[in-house]
């Protein structure tokens, strides 16, 4: 892989701070590597020569398994806990679950269809996970696509699926409300791992108590599966308040006007793409930045870099990083554009005997933005010079206004009225442990970095009430901030 200097860093700089941020995991809110990431990026923008630094704290929750445990007629299968379930309440903190002795009912298996007309009332359902948003689903959306080598236009990459758009919680809400008590999730989709780590999915409580198993266990189970089967599952976790932690860093310009650029710090498992590729861009585009500044060739704009915490556990640092400097009238730092970069990572796909296999190439990305004609020409031209392949420009224009917003890090300050240029993809390893130094995308680091830096040089020429689809004067009389 070559390794070059660039307009921004060099690779070797990008990859220093990856490799720092993934010793630290996992990097989760409310653990000992969350905190010690904070610091390290606070660290880092202080060094950088940004004129302040700060870190802001919301509070948010740590949900931690103890016991997950899964026997089904006498004999037991490998699981592991369903993330964020078994939660009677969103605030809800203490010891959650089945208890240590478990529960235990027959066994319904409702595989990808849903639970329908089945009577699953005083029973535990088996069901299959399945991911629900191939690649070509977007394509209605793509409004330019820049794929020379046809590593996205191909039938194998555009049926490919992210892991964040699942089945999972439509399967435990409809279970709970038919009276189901537990839940066994068949991760069908996926290689035969264990360190699938599913999301909190702040708008819907996964009430009921559940494991995972591997495909390869549930096509085991489901062969001895009679009627009457019995499992006892057992599943025994602690819900706890802890302190989720917001770095910023703000490099002044003429104008209060701000340009923001974000990631988040915070990991589940090593958290290499998702997401310390992110969180090292921000921190070399701030190093950028001052340099350009002490160069002699200062910013009209003021500067905003940030990362964030609590994106596996809610989203309170977003929302109230939102409310803060959007919503506010008197927000110290007008958002006049929001950048977003996450998971600089290579494709993977599964193999047929059930493994990761990570390909040579990028895996397929989209820029989500709502911005004006020519800051869209701006990301065309980005995306051309640096040769940023298998990657689309998605017109998010209406996604803002939707509950759910756009299903990246980028989503609450965009809802809240903020014109967003959001780069992010969905490799198959993003929630598990297999996301690690060798999935990320070494070659593309640097031309991401000067992507962004161009579009930051770009942004800062611009009327700032005109970067957006919608002028910002009128943005602000529609609806902003309904999550």
């Amino acid at each position: 892989m070559s390794r070059r200097t660039a307009d921004v860093t060099d690779v070797d700089q990008l990859m220093a701070t990856i490799e720092d941020l993934v010793a630290m995991a996992p990097r989760a809110t409310g653990t000992p590597g969350g905190e010690r990431a904070a610091a390290y990026v606070e660290d880092r923008f202080r060094r950088a020569g940004l004129d302040e630094v700060w870190v802001e704290e919301a509070g948010s929750f740590a949900w931690e398994p103890s016991v997950a445990g899964l026997n089904v007629d006498g004999d037991e299968v490998p699981c592991a806990p369903i993330r964020h379930c078994a939660l009677p309440a969103h605030e809800h903190v203490g010891t959650l679950g089945t208890g240590v002795d478990g529960v235990e009912a027959e066994v319904v298996d409702i595989g990808a269809d849903g639970v329908g007309s089945r009577d699953v009332t005083g029973r535990i359902v088996l069901f299959d996970l399945t991911f629900d948003l191939p690649q070509w689903a977007l394509l209605p959306l793509s409004e330019y696509v820049h794929d020379p080598e046809r590593q996205m236009l191909n039938r194998d990459a555009l049926g490919s699926r992210n892991p964040y758009i699942t089945s999972l919680t439509r399967t435990l809400r409809d279970a709970a409300a038919a009276g189901a008590v537990a839940v066994v999730g068949v991760l069908r989709d996926y290689p035969e791992s264990l360190g699938y780590h599913n999301e909190y999915y702040r708008r819907t409580l996964l009430t009921l108590p559940g494991v995972w198993i591997t495909r390869a266990a549930g096509d085991t189970l489901r062969r001895r599966l009679h009627a009457g089967s019995v499992a006892s599952l057992r599943l025994v976790a602690e819900r706890r308040r802890v302190t989720a932690r917001t770095v910023v860093g703000v490099l002044h310009g003429a104008s209060r006007d701000t340009v923001m650029v974000q990631s988040h710090h915070d990991s589940i498992g090593p958290g290499a793409v998702e997401d310390a590729t992110g969180t090292a861009e921000v921190v070399a585009l701030a190093e950028h930045a001052v340099e350009r500044a002490r160069a002699g060739r200062p910013w009209s704009k003021t500067l905003m870099f940030v990362t964030f915490d609590s994106h596996f556990t809610g989203y309170q640092s977003h929302r109230a990083f939102a409310r803060r400097y959007t919503i506010d009238a008197d927000s110290p730092y007008p958002l006049a554009l929001n950048l977003t970069v996450e998971h600089v990572g290579l494709r993977a796909r599964r193999t047929a005997d059930e493994c990761f296999e990570t390909l040579d190439h990028s895996e397929p990305r989209a820029f989500f933005e709502n911005v004006s004609l020519p800051m869209k020409l701006a990301v065309a031209r980005a995306i051309r010079r640096h040769r940023l392949g298998a990657t689309s420009m998605l017109n998010a224009g209406l996604l803002e206004f939707t509950l759910d917003g756009m299903p990246t890090d980028a989503s609450f300050t965009f809802t809240a009225g903020v014109p967003t240029i959001s780069l992010v993809s969905g490799p198959l390893y993003l929630y598990d442990e297999a996301d690690t130094l060798d999935k990320v995308d070494v070659d593309q680091l640097v031309p991401v970095a000067n992507a962004f830096a161009d579009l930051m040089a770009f942004a800062d020429g611009r009327h700032p009430g005109r970067l957006g689809l919608i002028p910002r004067r009128v943005r602000r009389l529609l609806p902003r901030g309904r999550w």
